[in-house]
């Protein structure tokens, strides 16, 4: 079984055979399960023109924010700008293009890329920009837009614990965009927080299995807060 093994030793062997051009798929929502080391792995590699599918894009200097410096974004297919001022002023500015995309139509683009299936129909943005040029067809006397699914050349996510097979289990809210991201790439790369030999997972917890992810990697985490508030 030993083929089966999915642990690499570096974040450069991690991101092996990223390039140019890509679509990088993120798990996370704002900074909650964001793979920060290989979010920075990318910015190390300098990787240009890519297009990168998630909820949002980070802050300013951390998470996906910090490949917007070098503007190695070329284009974001995301939910809402967030609290990243410079991503606010590039798709201003026109520097990026952005693909606003309703936040459960986002998750069902990942979940059914991951599942082979090409498109599906929505009723959530019907009669509103986000529709304009897309196919309507009516279900029930009900108008619904046609929603093509994504994939990419990689996907990036973070998990709590992974075997050495690469079986994931997520830890609560760090749950949100990355199971439906850990399906929907070519090659699957996943940060933990706590690699353990196969067999002490228990099978009904499992979130993600292994089948769906190629590379697993032990990440050391700052897991910032992207807005503290706290009682007087």
């Amino acid at each position: 079984m030993a083929g089966f093994d999915k642990v690499v030793n570096s974040y450069a062997e991690a991101m092996e055979g990223i390039k140019d051009g890509d679509t990088i798929i993120a798990g996370g929502f704002g900074l909650c399960g964001i793979p920060e080391g290989l979010i920075n792995e990318i910015k190390r590699k300098q990787t240009k023109d890519l297009t990168v599918v998630s909820n949002n894009c980070g802050v300013d200097d951390f998470g996906l924010g910090v490949l917007l410096h070098d503007r190695q974004i070329k284009k974001i297919v995301a939910s809402y700008v967030g609290e990243n001022a410079l991503f606010e002023q590039q798709l201003l500015d026109g520097i990026i293009d952005v693909e606003l995309t309703p936040q459960g139509t986002l998750a069902e683009k990942m979940r059914a890329g991951g599942a082979g299936i090409p498109g599906f129909y929505t009723a959530t943005g019907y009669g509103t920009p986000i529709a304009e040029g897309k196919e309507v067809k009516e279900f029930n006397g009900r108008p619904y837009i046609l929603e093509e699914s994504i994939t990419g050349e990689f996907a990036i996510i973070k998990a709590w614990k992974a075997d050495r097979y690469g079986n994931l289990v997520f830890r609560h809210t760090a749950m949100n965009f990355n199971p439906m991201a850990a399906t929907a790439g070519k090659i699957t790369v996943v940060e933990v927080e706590e690699i353990v030999e196969p067999g002490e997972l228990e099978p009904s917890q499992i979130h993600t299995p292994g089948i769906y992810v190629n590379r697993v990697i032990k990440g050391n985490f700052e897991k910032r807060i992207e807005r503290v508030t706290t009682s007087k």
